[in-house]
């Protein structure tokens, strides 16, 4: 094996790791949005914003943040996966509200779905039998782990269809940041979207939130660690994978989100984890494991 096969293994092995430890990251946000003290969207607003300004201060730090934009259309393109994470934002914290939360989680974790589907439409990416048999797979230990399709029934159809929308901004904002990567630098990318998702929630914010701000320490420790650890770590170790590993699987592997989320809940809130759940899991795991060899 030649020394540019062993250093390209090594960068997929890293990379998948880095996505794993990304999407276990995400995983806690519901429970840090489940503590916060102030409303969906002023949370999901904290989210962003701070995250752009430690983020900020990273990349001034750090000086050297490869290449810069050159046009407006640079800039556009940058600032893109940021209005698509908000509105991913927005449309998922109004399900949760309109709909129920099994079916919101449920089709919010549809975005694999939509990502394969918009890659093969926009790119002509190749889709595997393999692949799709693991995304199948995938998709049946979501449905187990939220109880089966018994505890999905009995949604607001509109609210249903909020939480597919949710998805459908996510896998934009998954191939959007996966092409961007083979031209823009990490930090750079996170930087510009994080900025662009935080100018986008902050009117919707002041608009529908009656309070925009916590009033105390503990306000303030939930949303910056919802901010710090969810979305800017777990951001950036996404971003960094998107440069190595094709698009749809990873999107794919991020499934792995609601395996975090029921495990912190049953950590952090008490809420205990049934068989159902956890067989689901392993479905869930399964499915990856079988979607990666396609």
């Amino acid at each position: 094996m030649s020394d540019i096969s062993v250093s390209k293994t090594a960068d997929n092995r890293s990379a998948l790791i880095c996505l794993v430890l990304g999407g276990m990251a995400i995983s806690g946000s519901p429970i840090f949005v489940r503590l916060s003290e102030v409303g969906p969207l002023a949370t999901a607003f904290w989210r962003v914003g701070i995250a752009f300004v430690a983020l900020f201060i990273v990349s001034l730090i750090r000086r050297d943040n490869g290449p810069k934009p050159q046009t407006l259309r640079d800039g556009v393109l940058l600032a893109l996966p940021g209005v698509m994470l908000a509105i991913n934002l927005v449309c998922w914290h109004l399900s949760l509200h309109i709909t129920s939360v099994a079916n919101s989680t449920l089709l919010a974790n549809l975005a694999p779905v939509f990502v394969t589907i918009f890659g093969w439409l926009l790119f002509r990416l190749p889709i595997t039998r393999a692949f799709l048999a693991g995304l199948a797979l995938a998709a049946i230990g979501i449905v187990v782990l939220k109880g089966g399709f018994a505890a999905i029934g009995g949604g607001v159809l509109h609210g249903d269809g909020i939480a597919v929308l949710s998805a459908v901004f996510y896998a934009g904002y998954i191939l959007v940041v996966g092409r961007l990567r083979s031209r823009f630098d990490t930090l750079r990318i996170m930087v510009w979207s994080s900025a662009a998702a935080a100018l986008t929630m902050l009117p919707l914010a002041l608009i529908f939130e009656p309070v925009l701000a916590p009033v105390t320490a503990y306000g303030w420790a939930i949303v910056f660690g919802l901010a710090l650890i969810s979305h800017a770590s777990g951001q950036v170790l996404i971003t960094y994978a998107l440069a190595y590993l094709p698009a749809a699987f990873s999107s794919l592997t991020l499934l792995l989100q609601p395996i975090g989320a029921a495990a912190l809940g049953w950590v952090v809130l008490g809420e205990p984890v049934s068989l159902m759940q956890a067989i689901g899991g392993l479905i869930v795991l399964s499915g990856i494991m079988v979607a990666r060899r396609g």
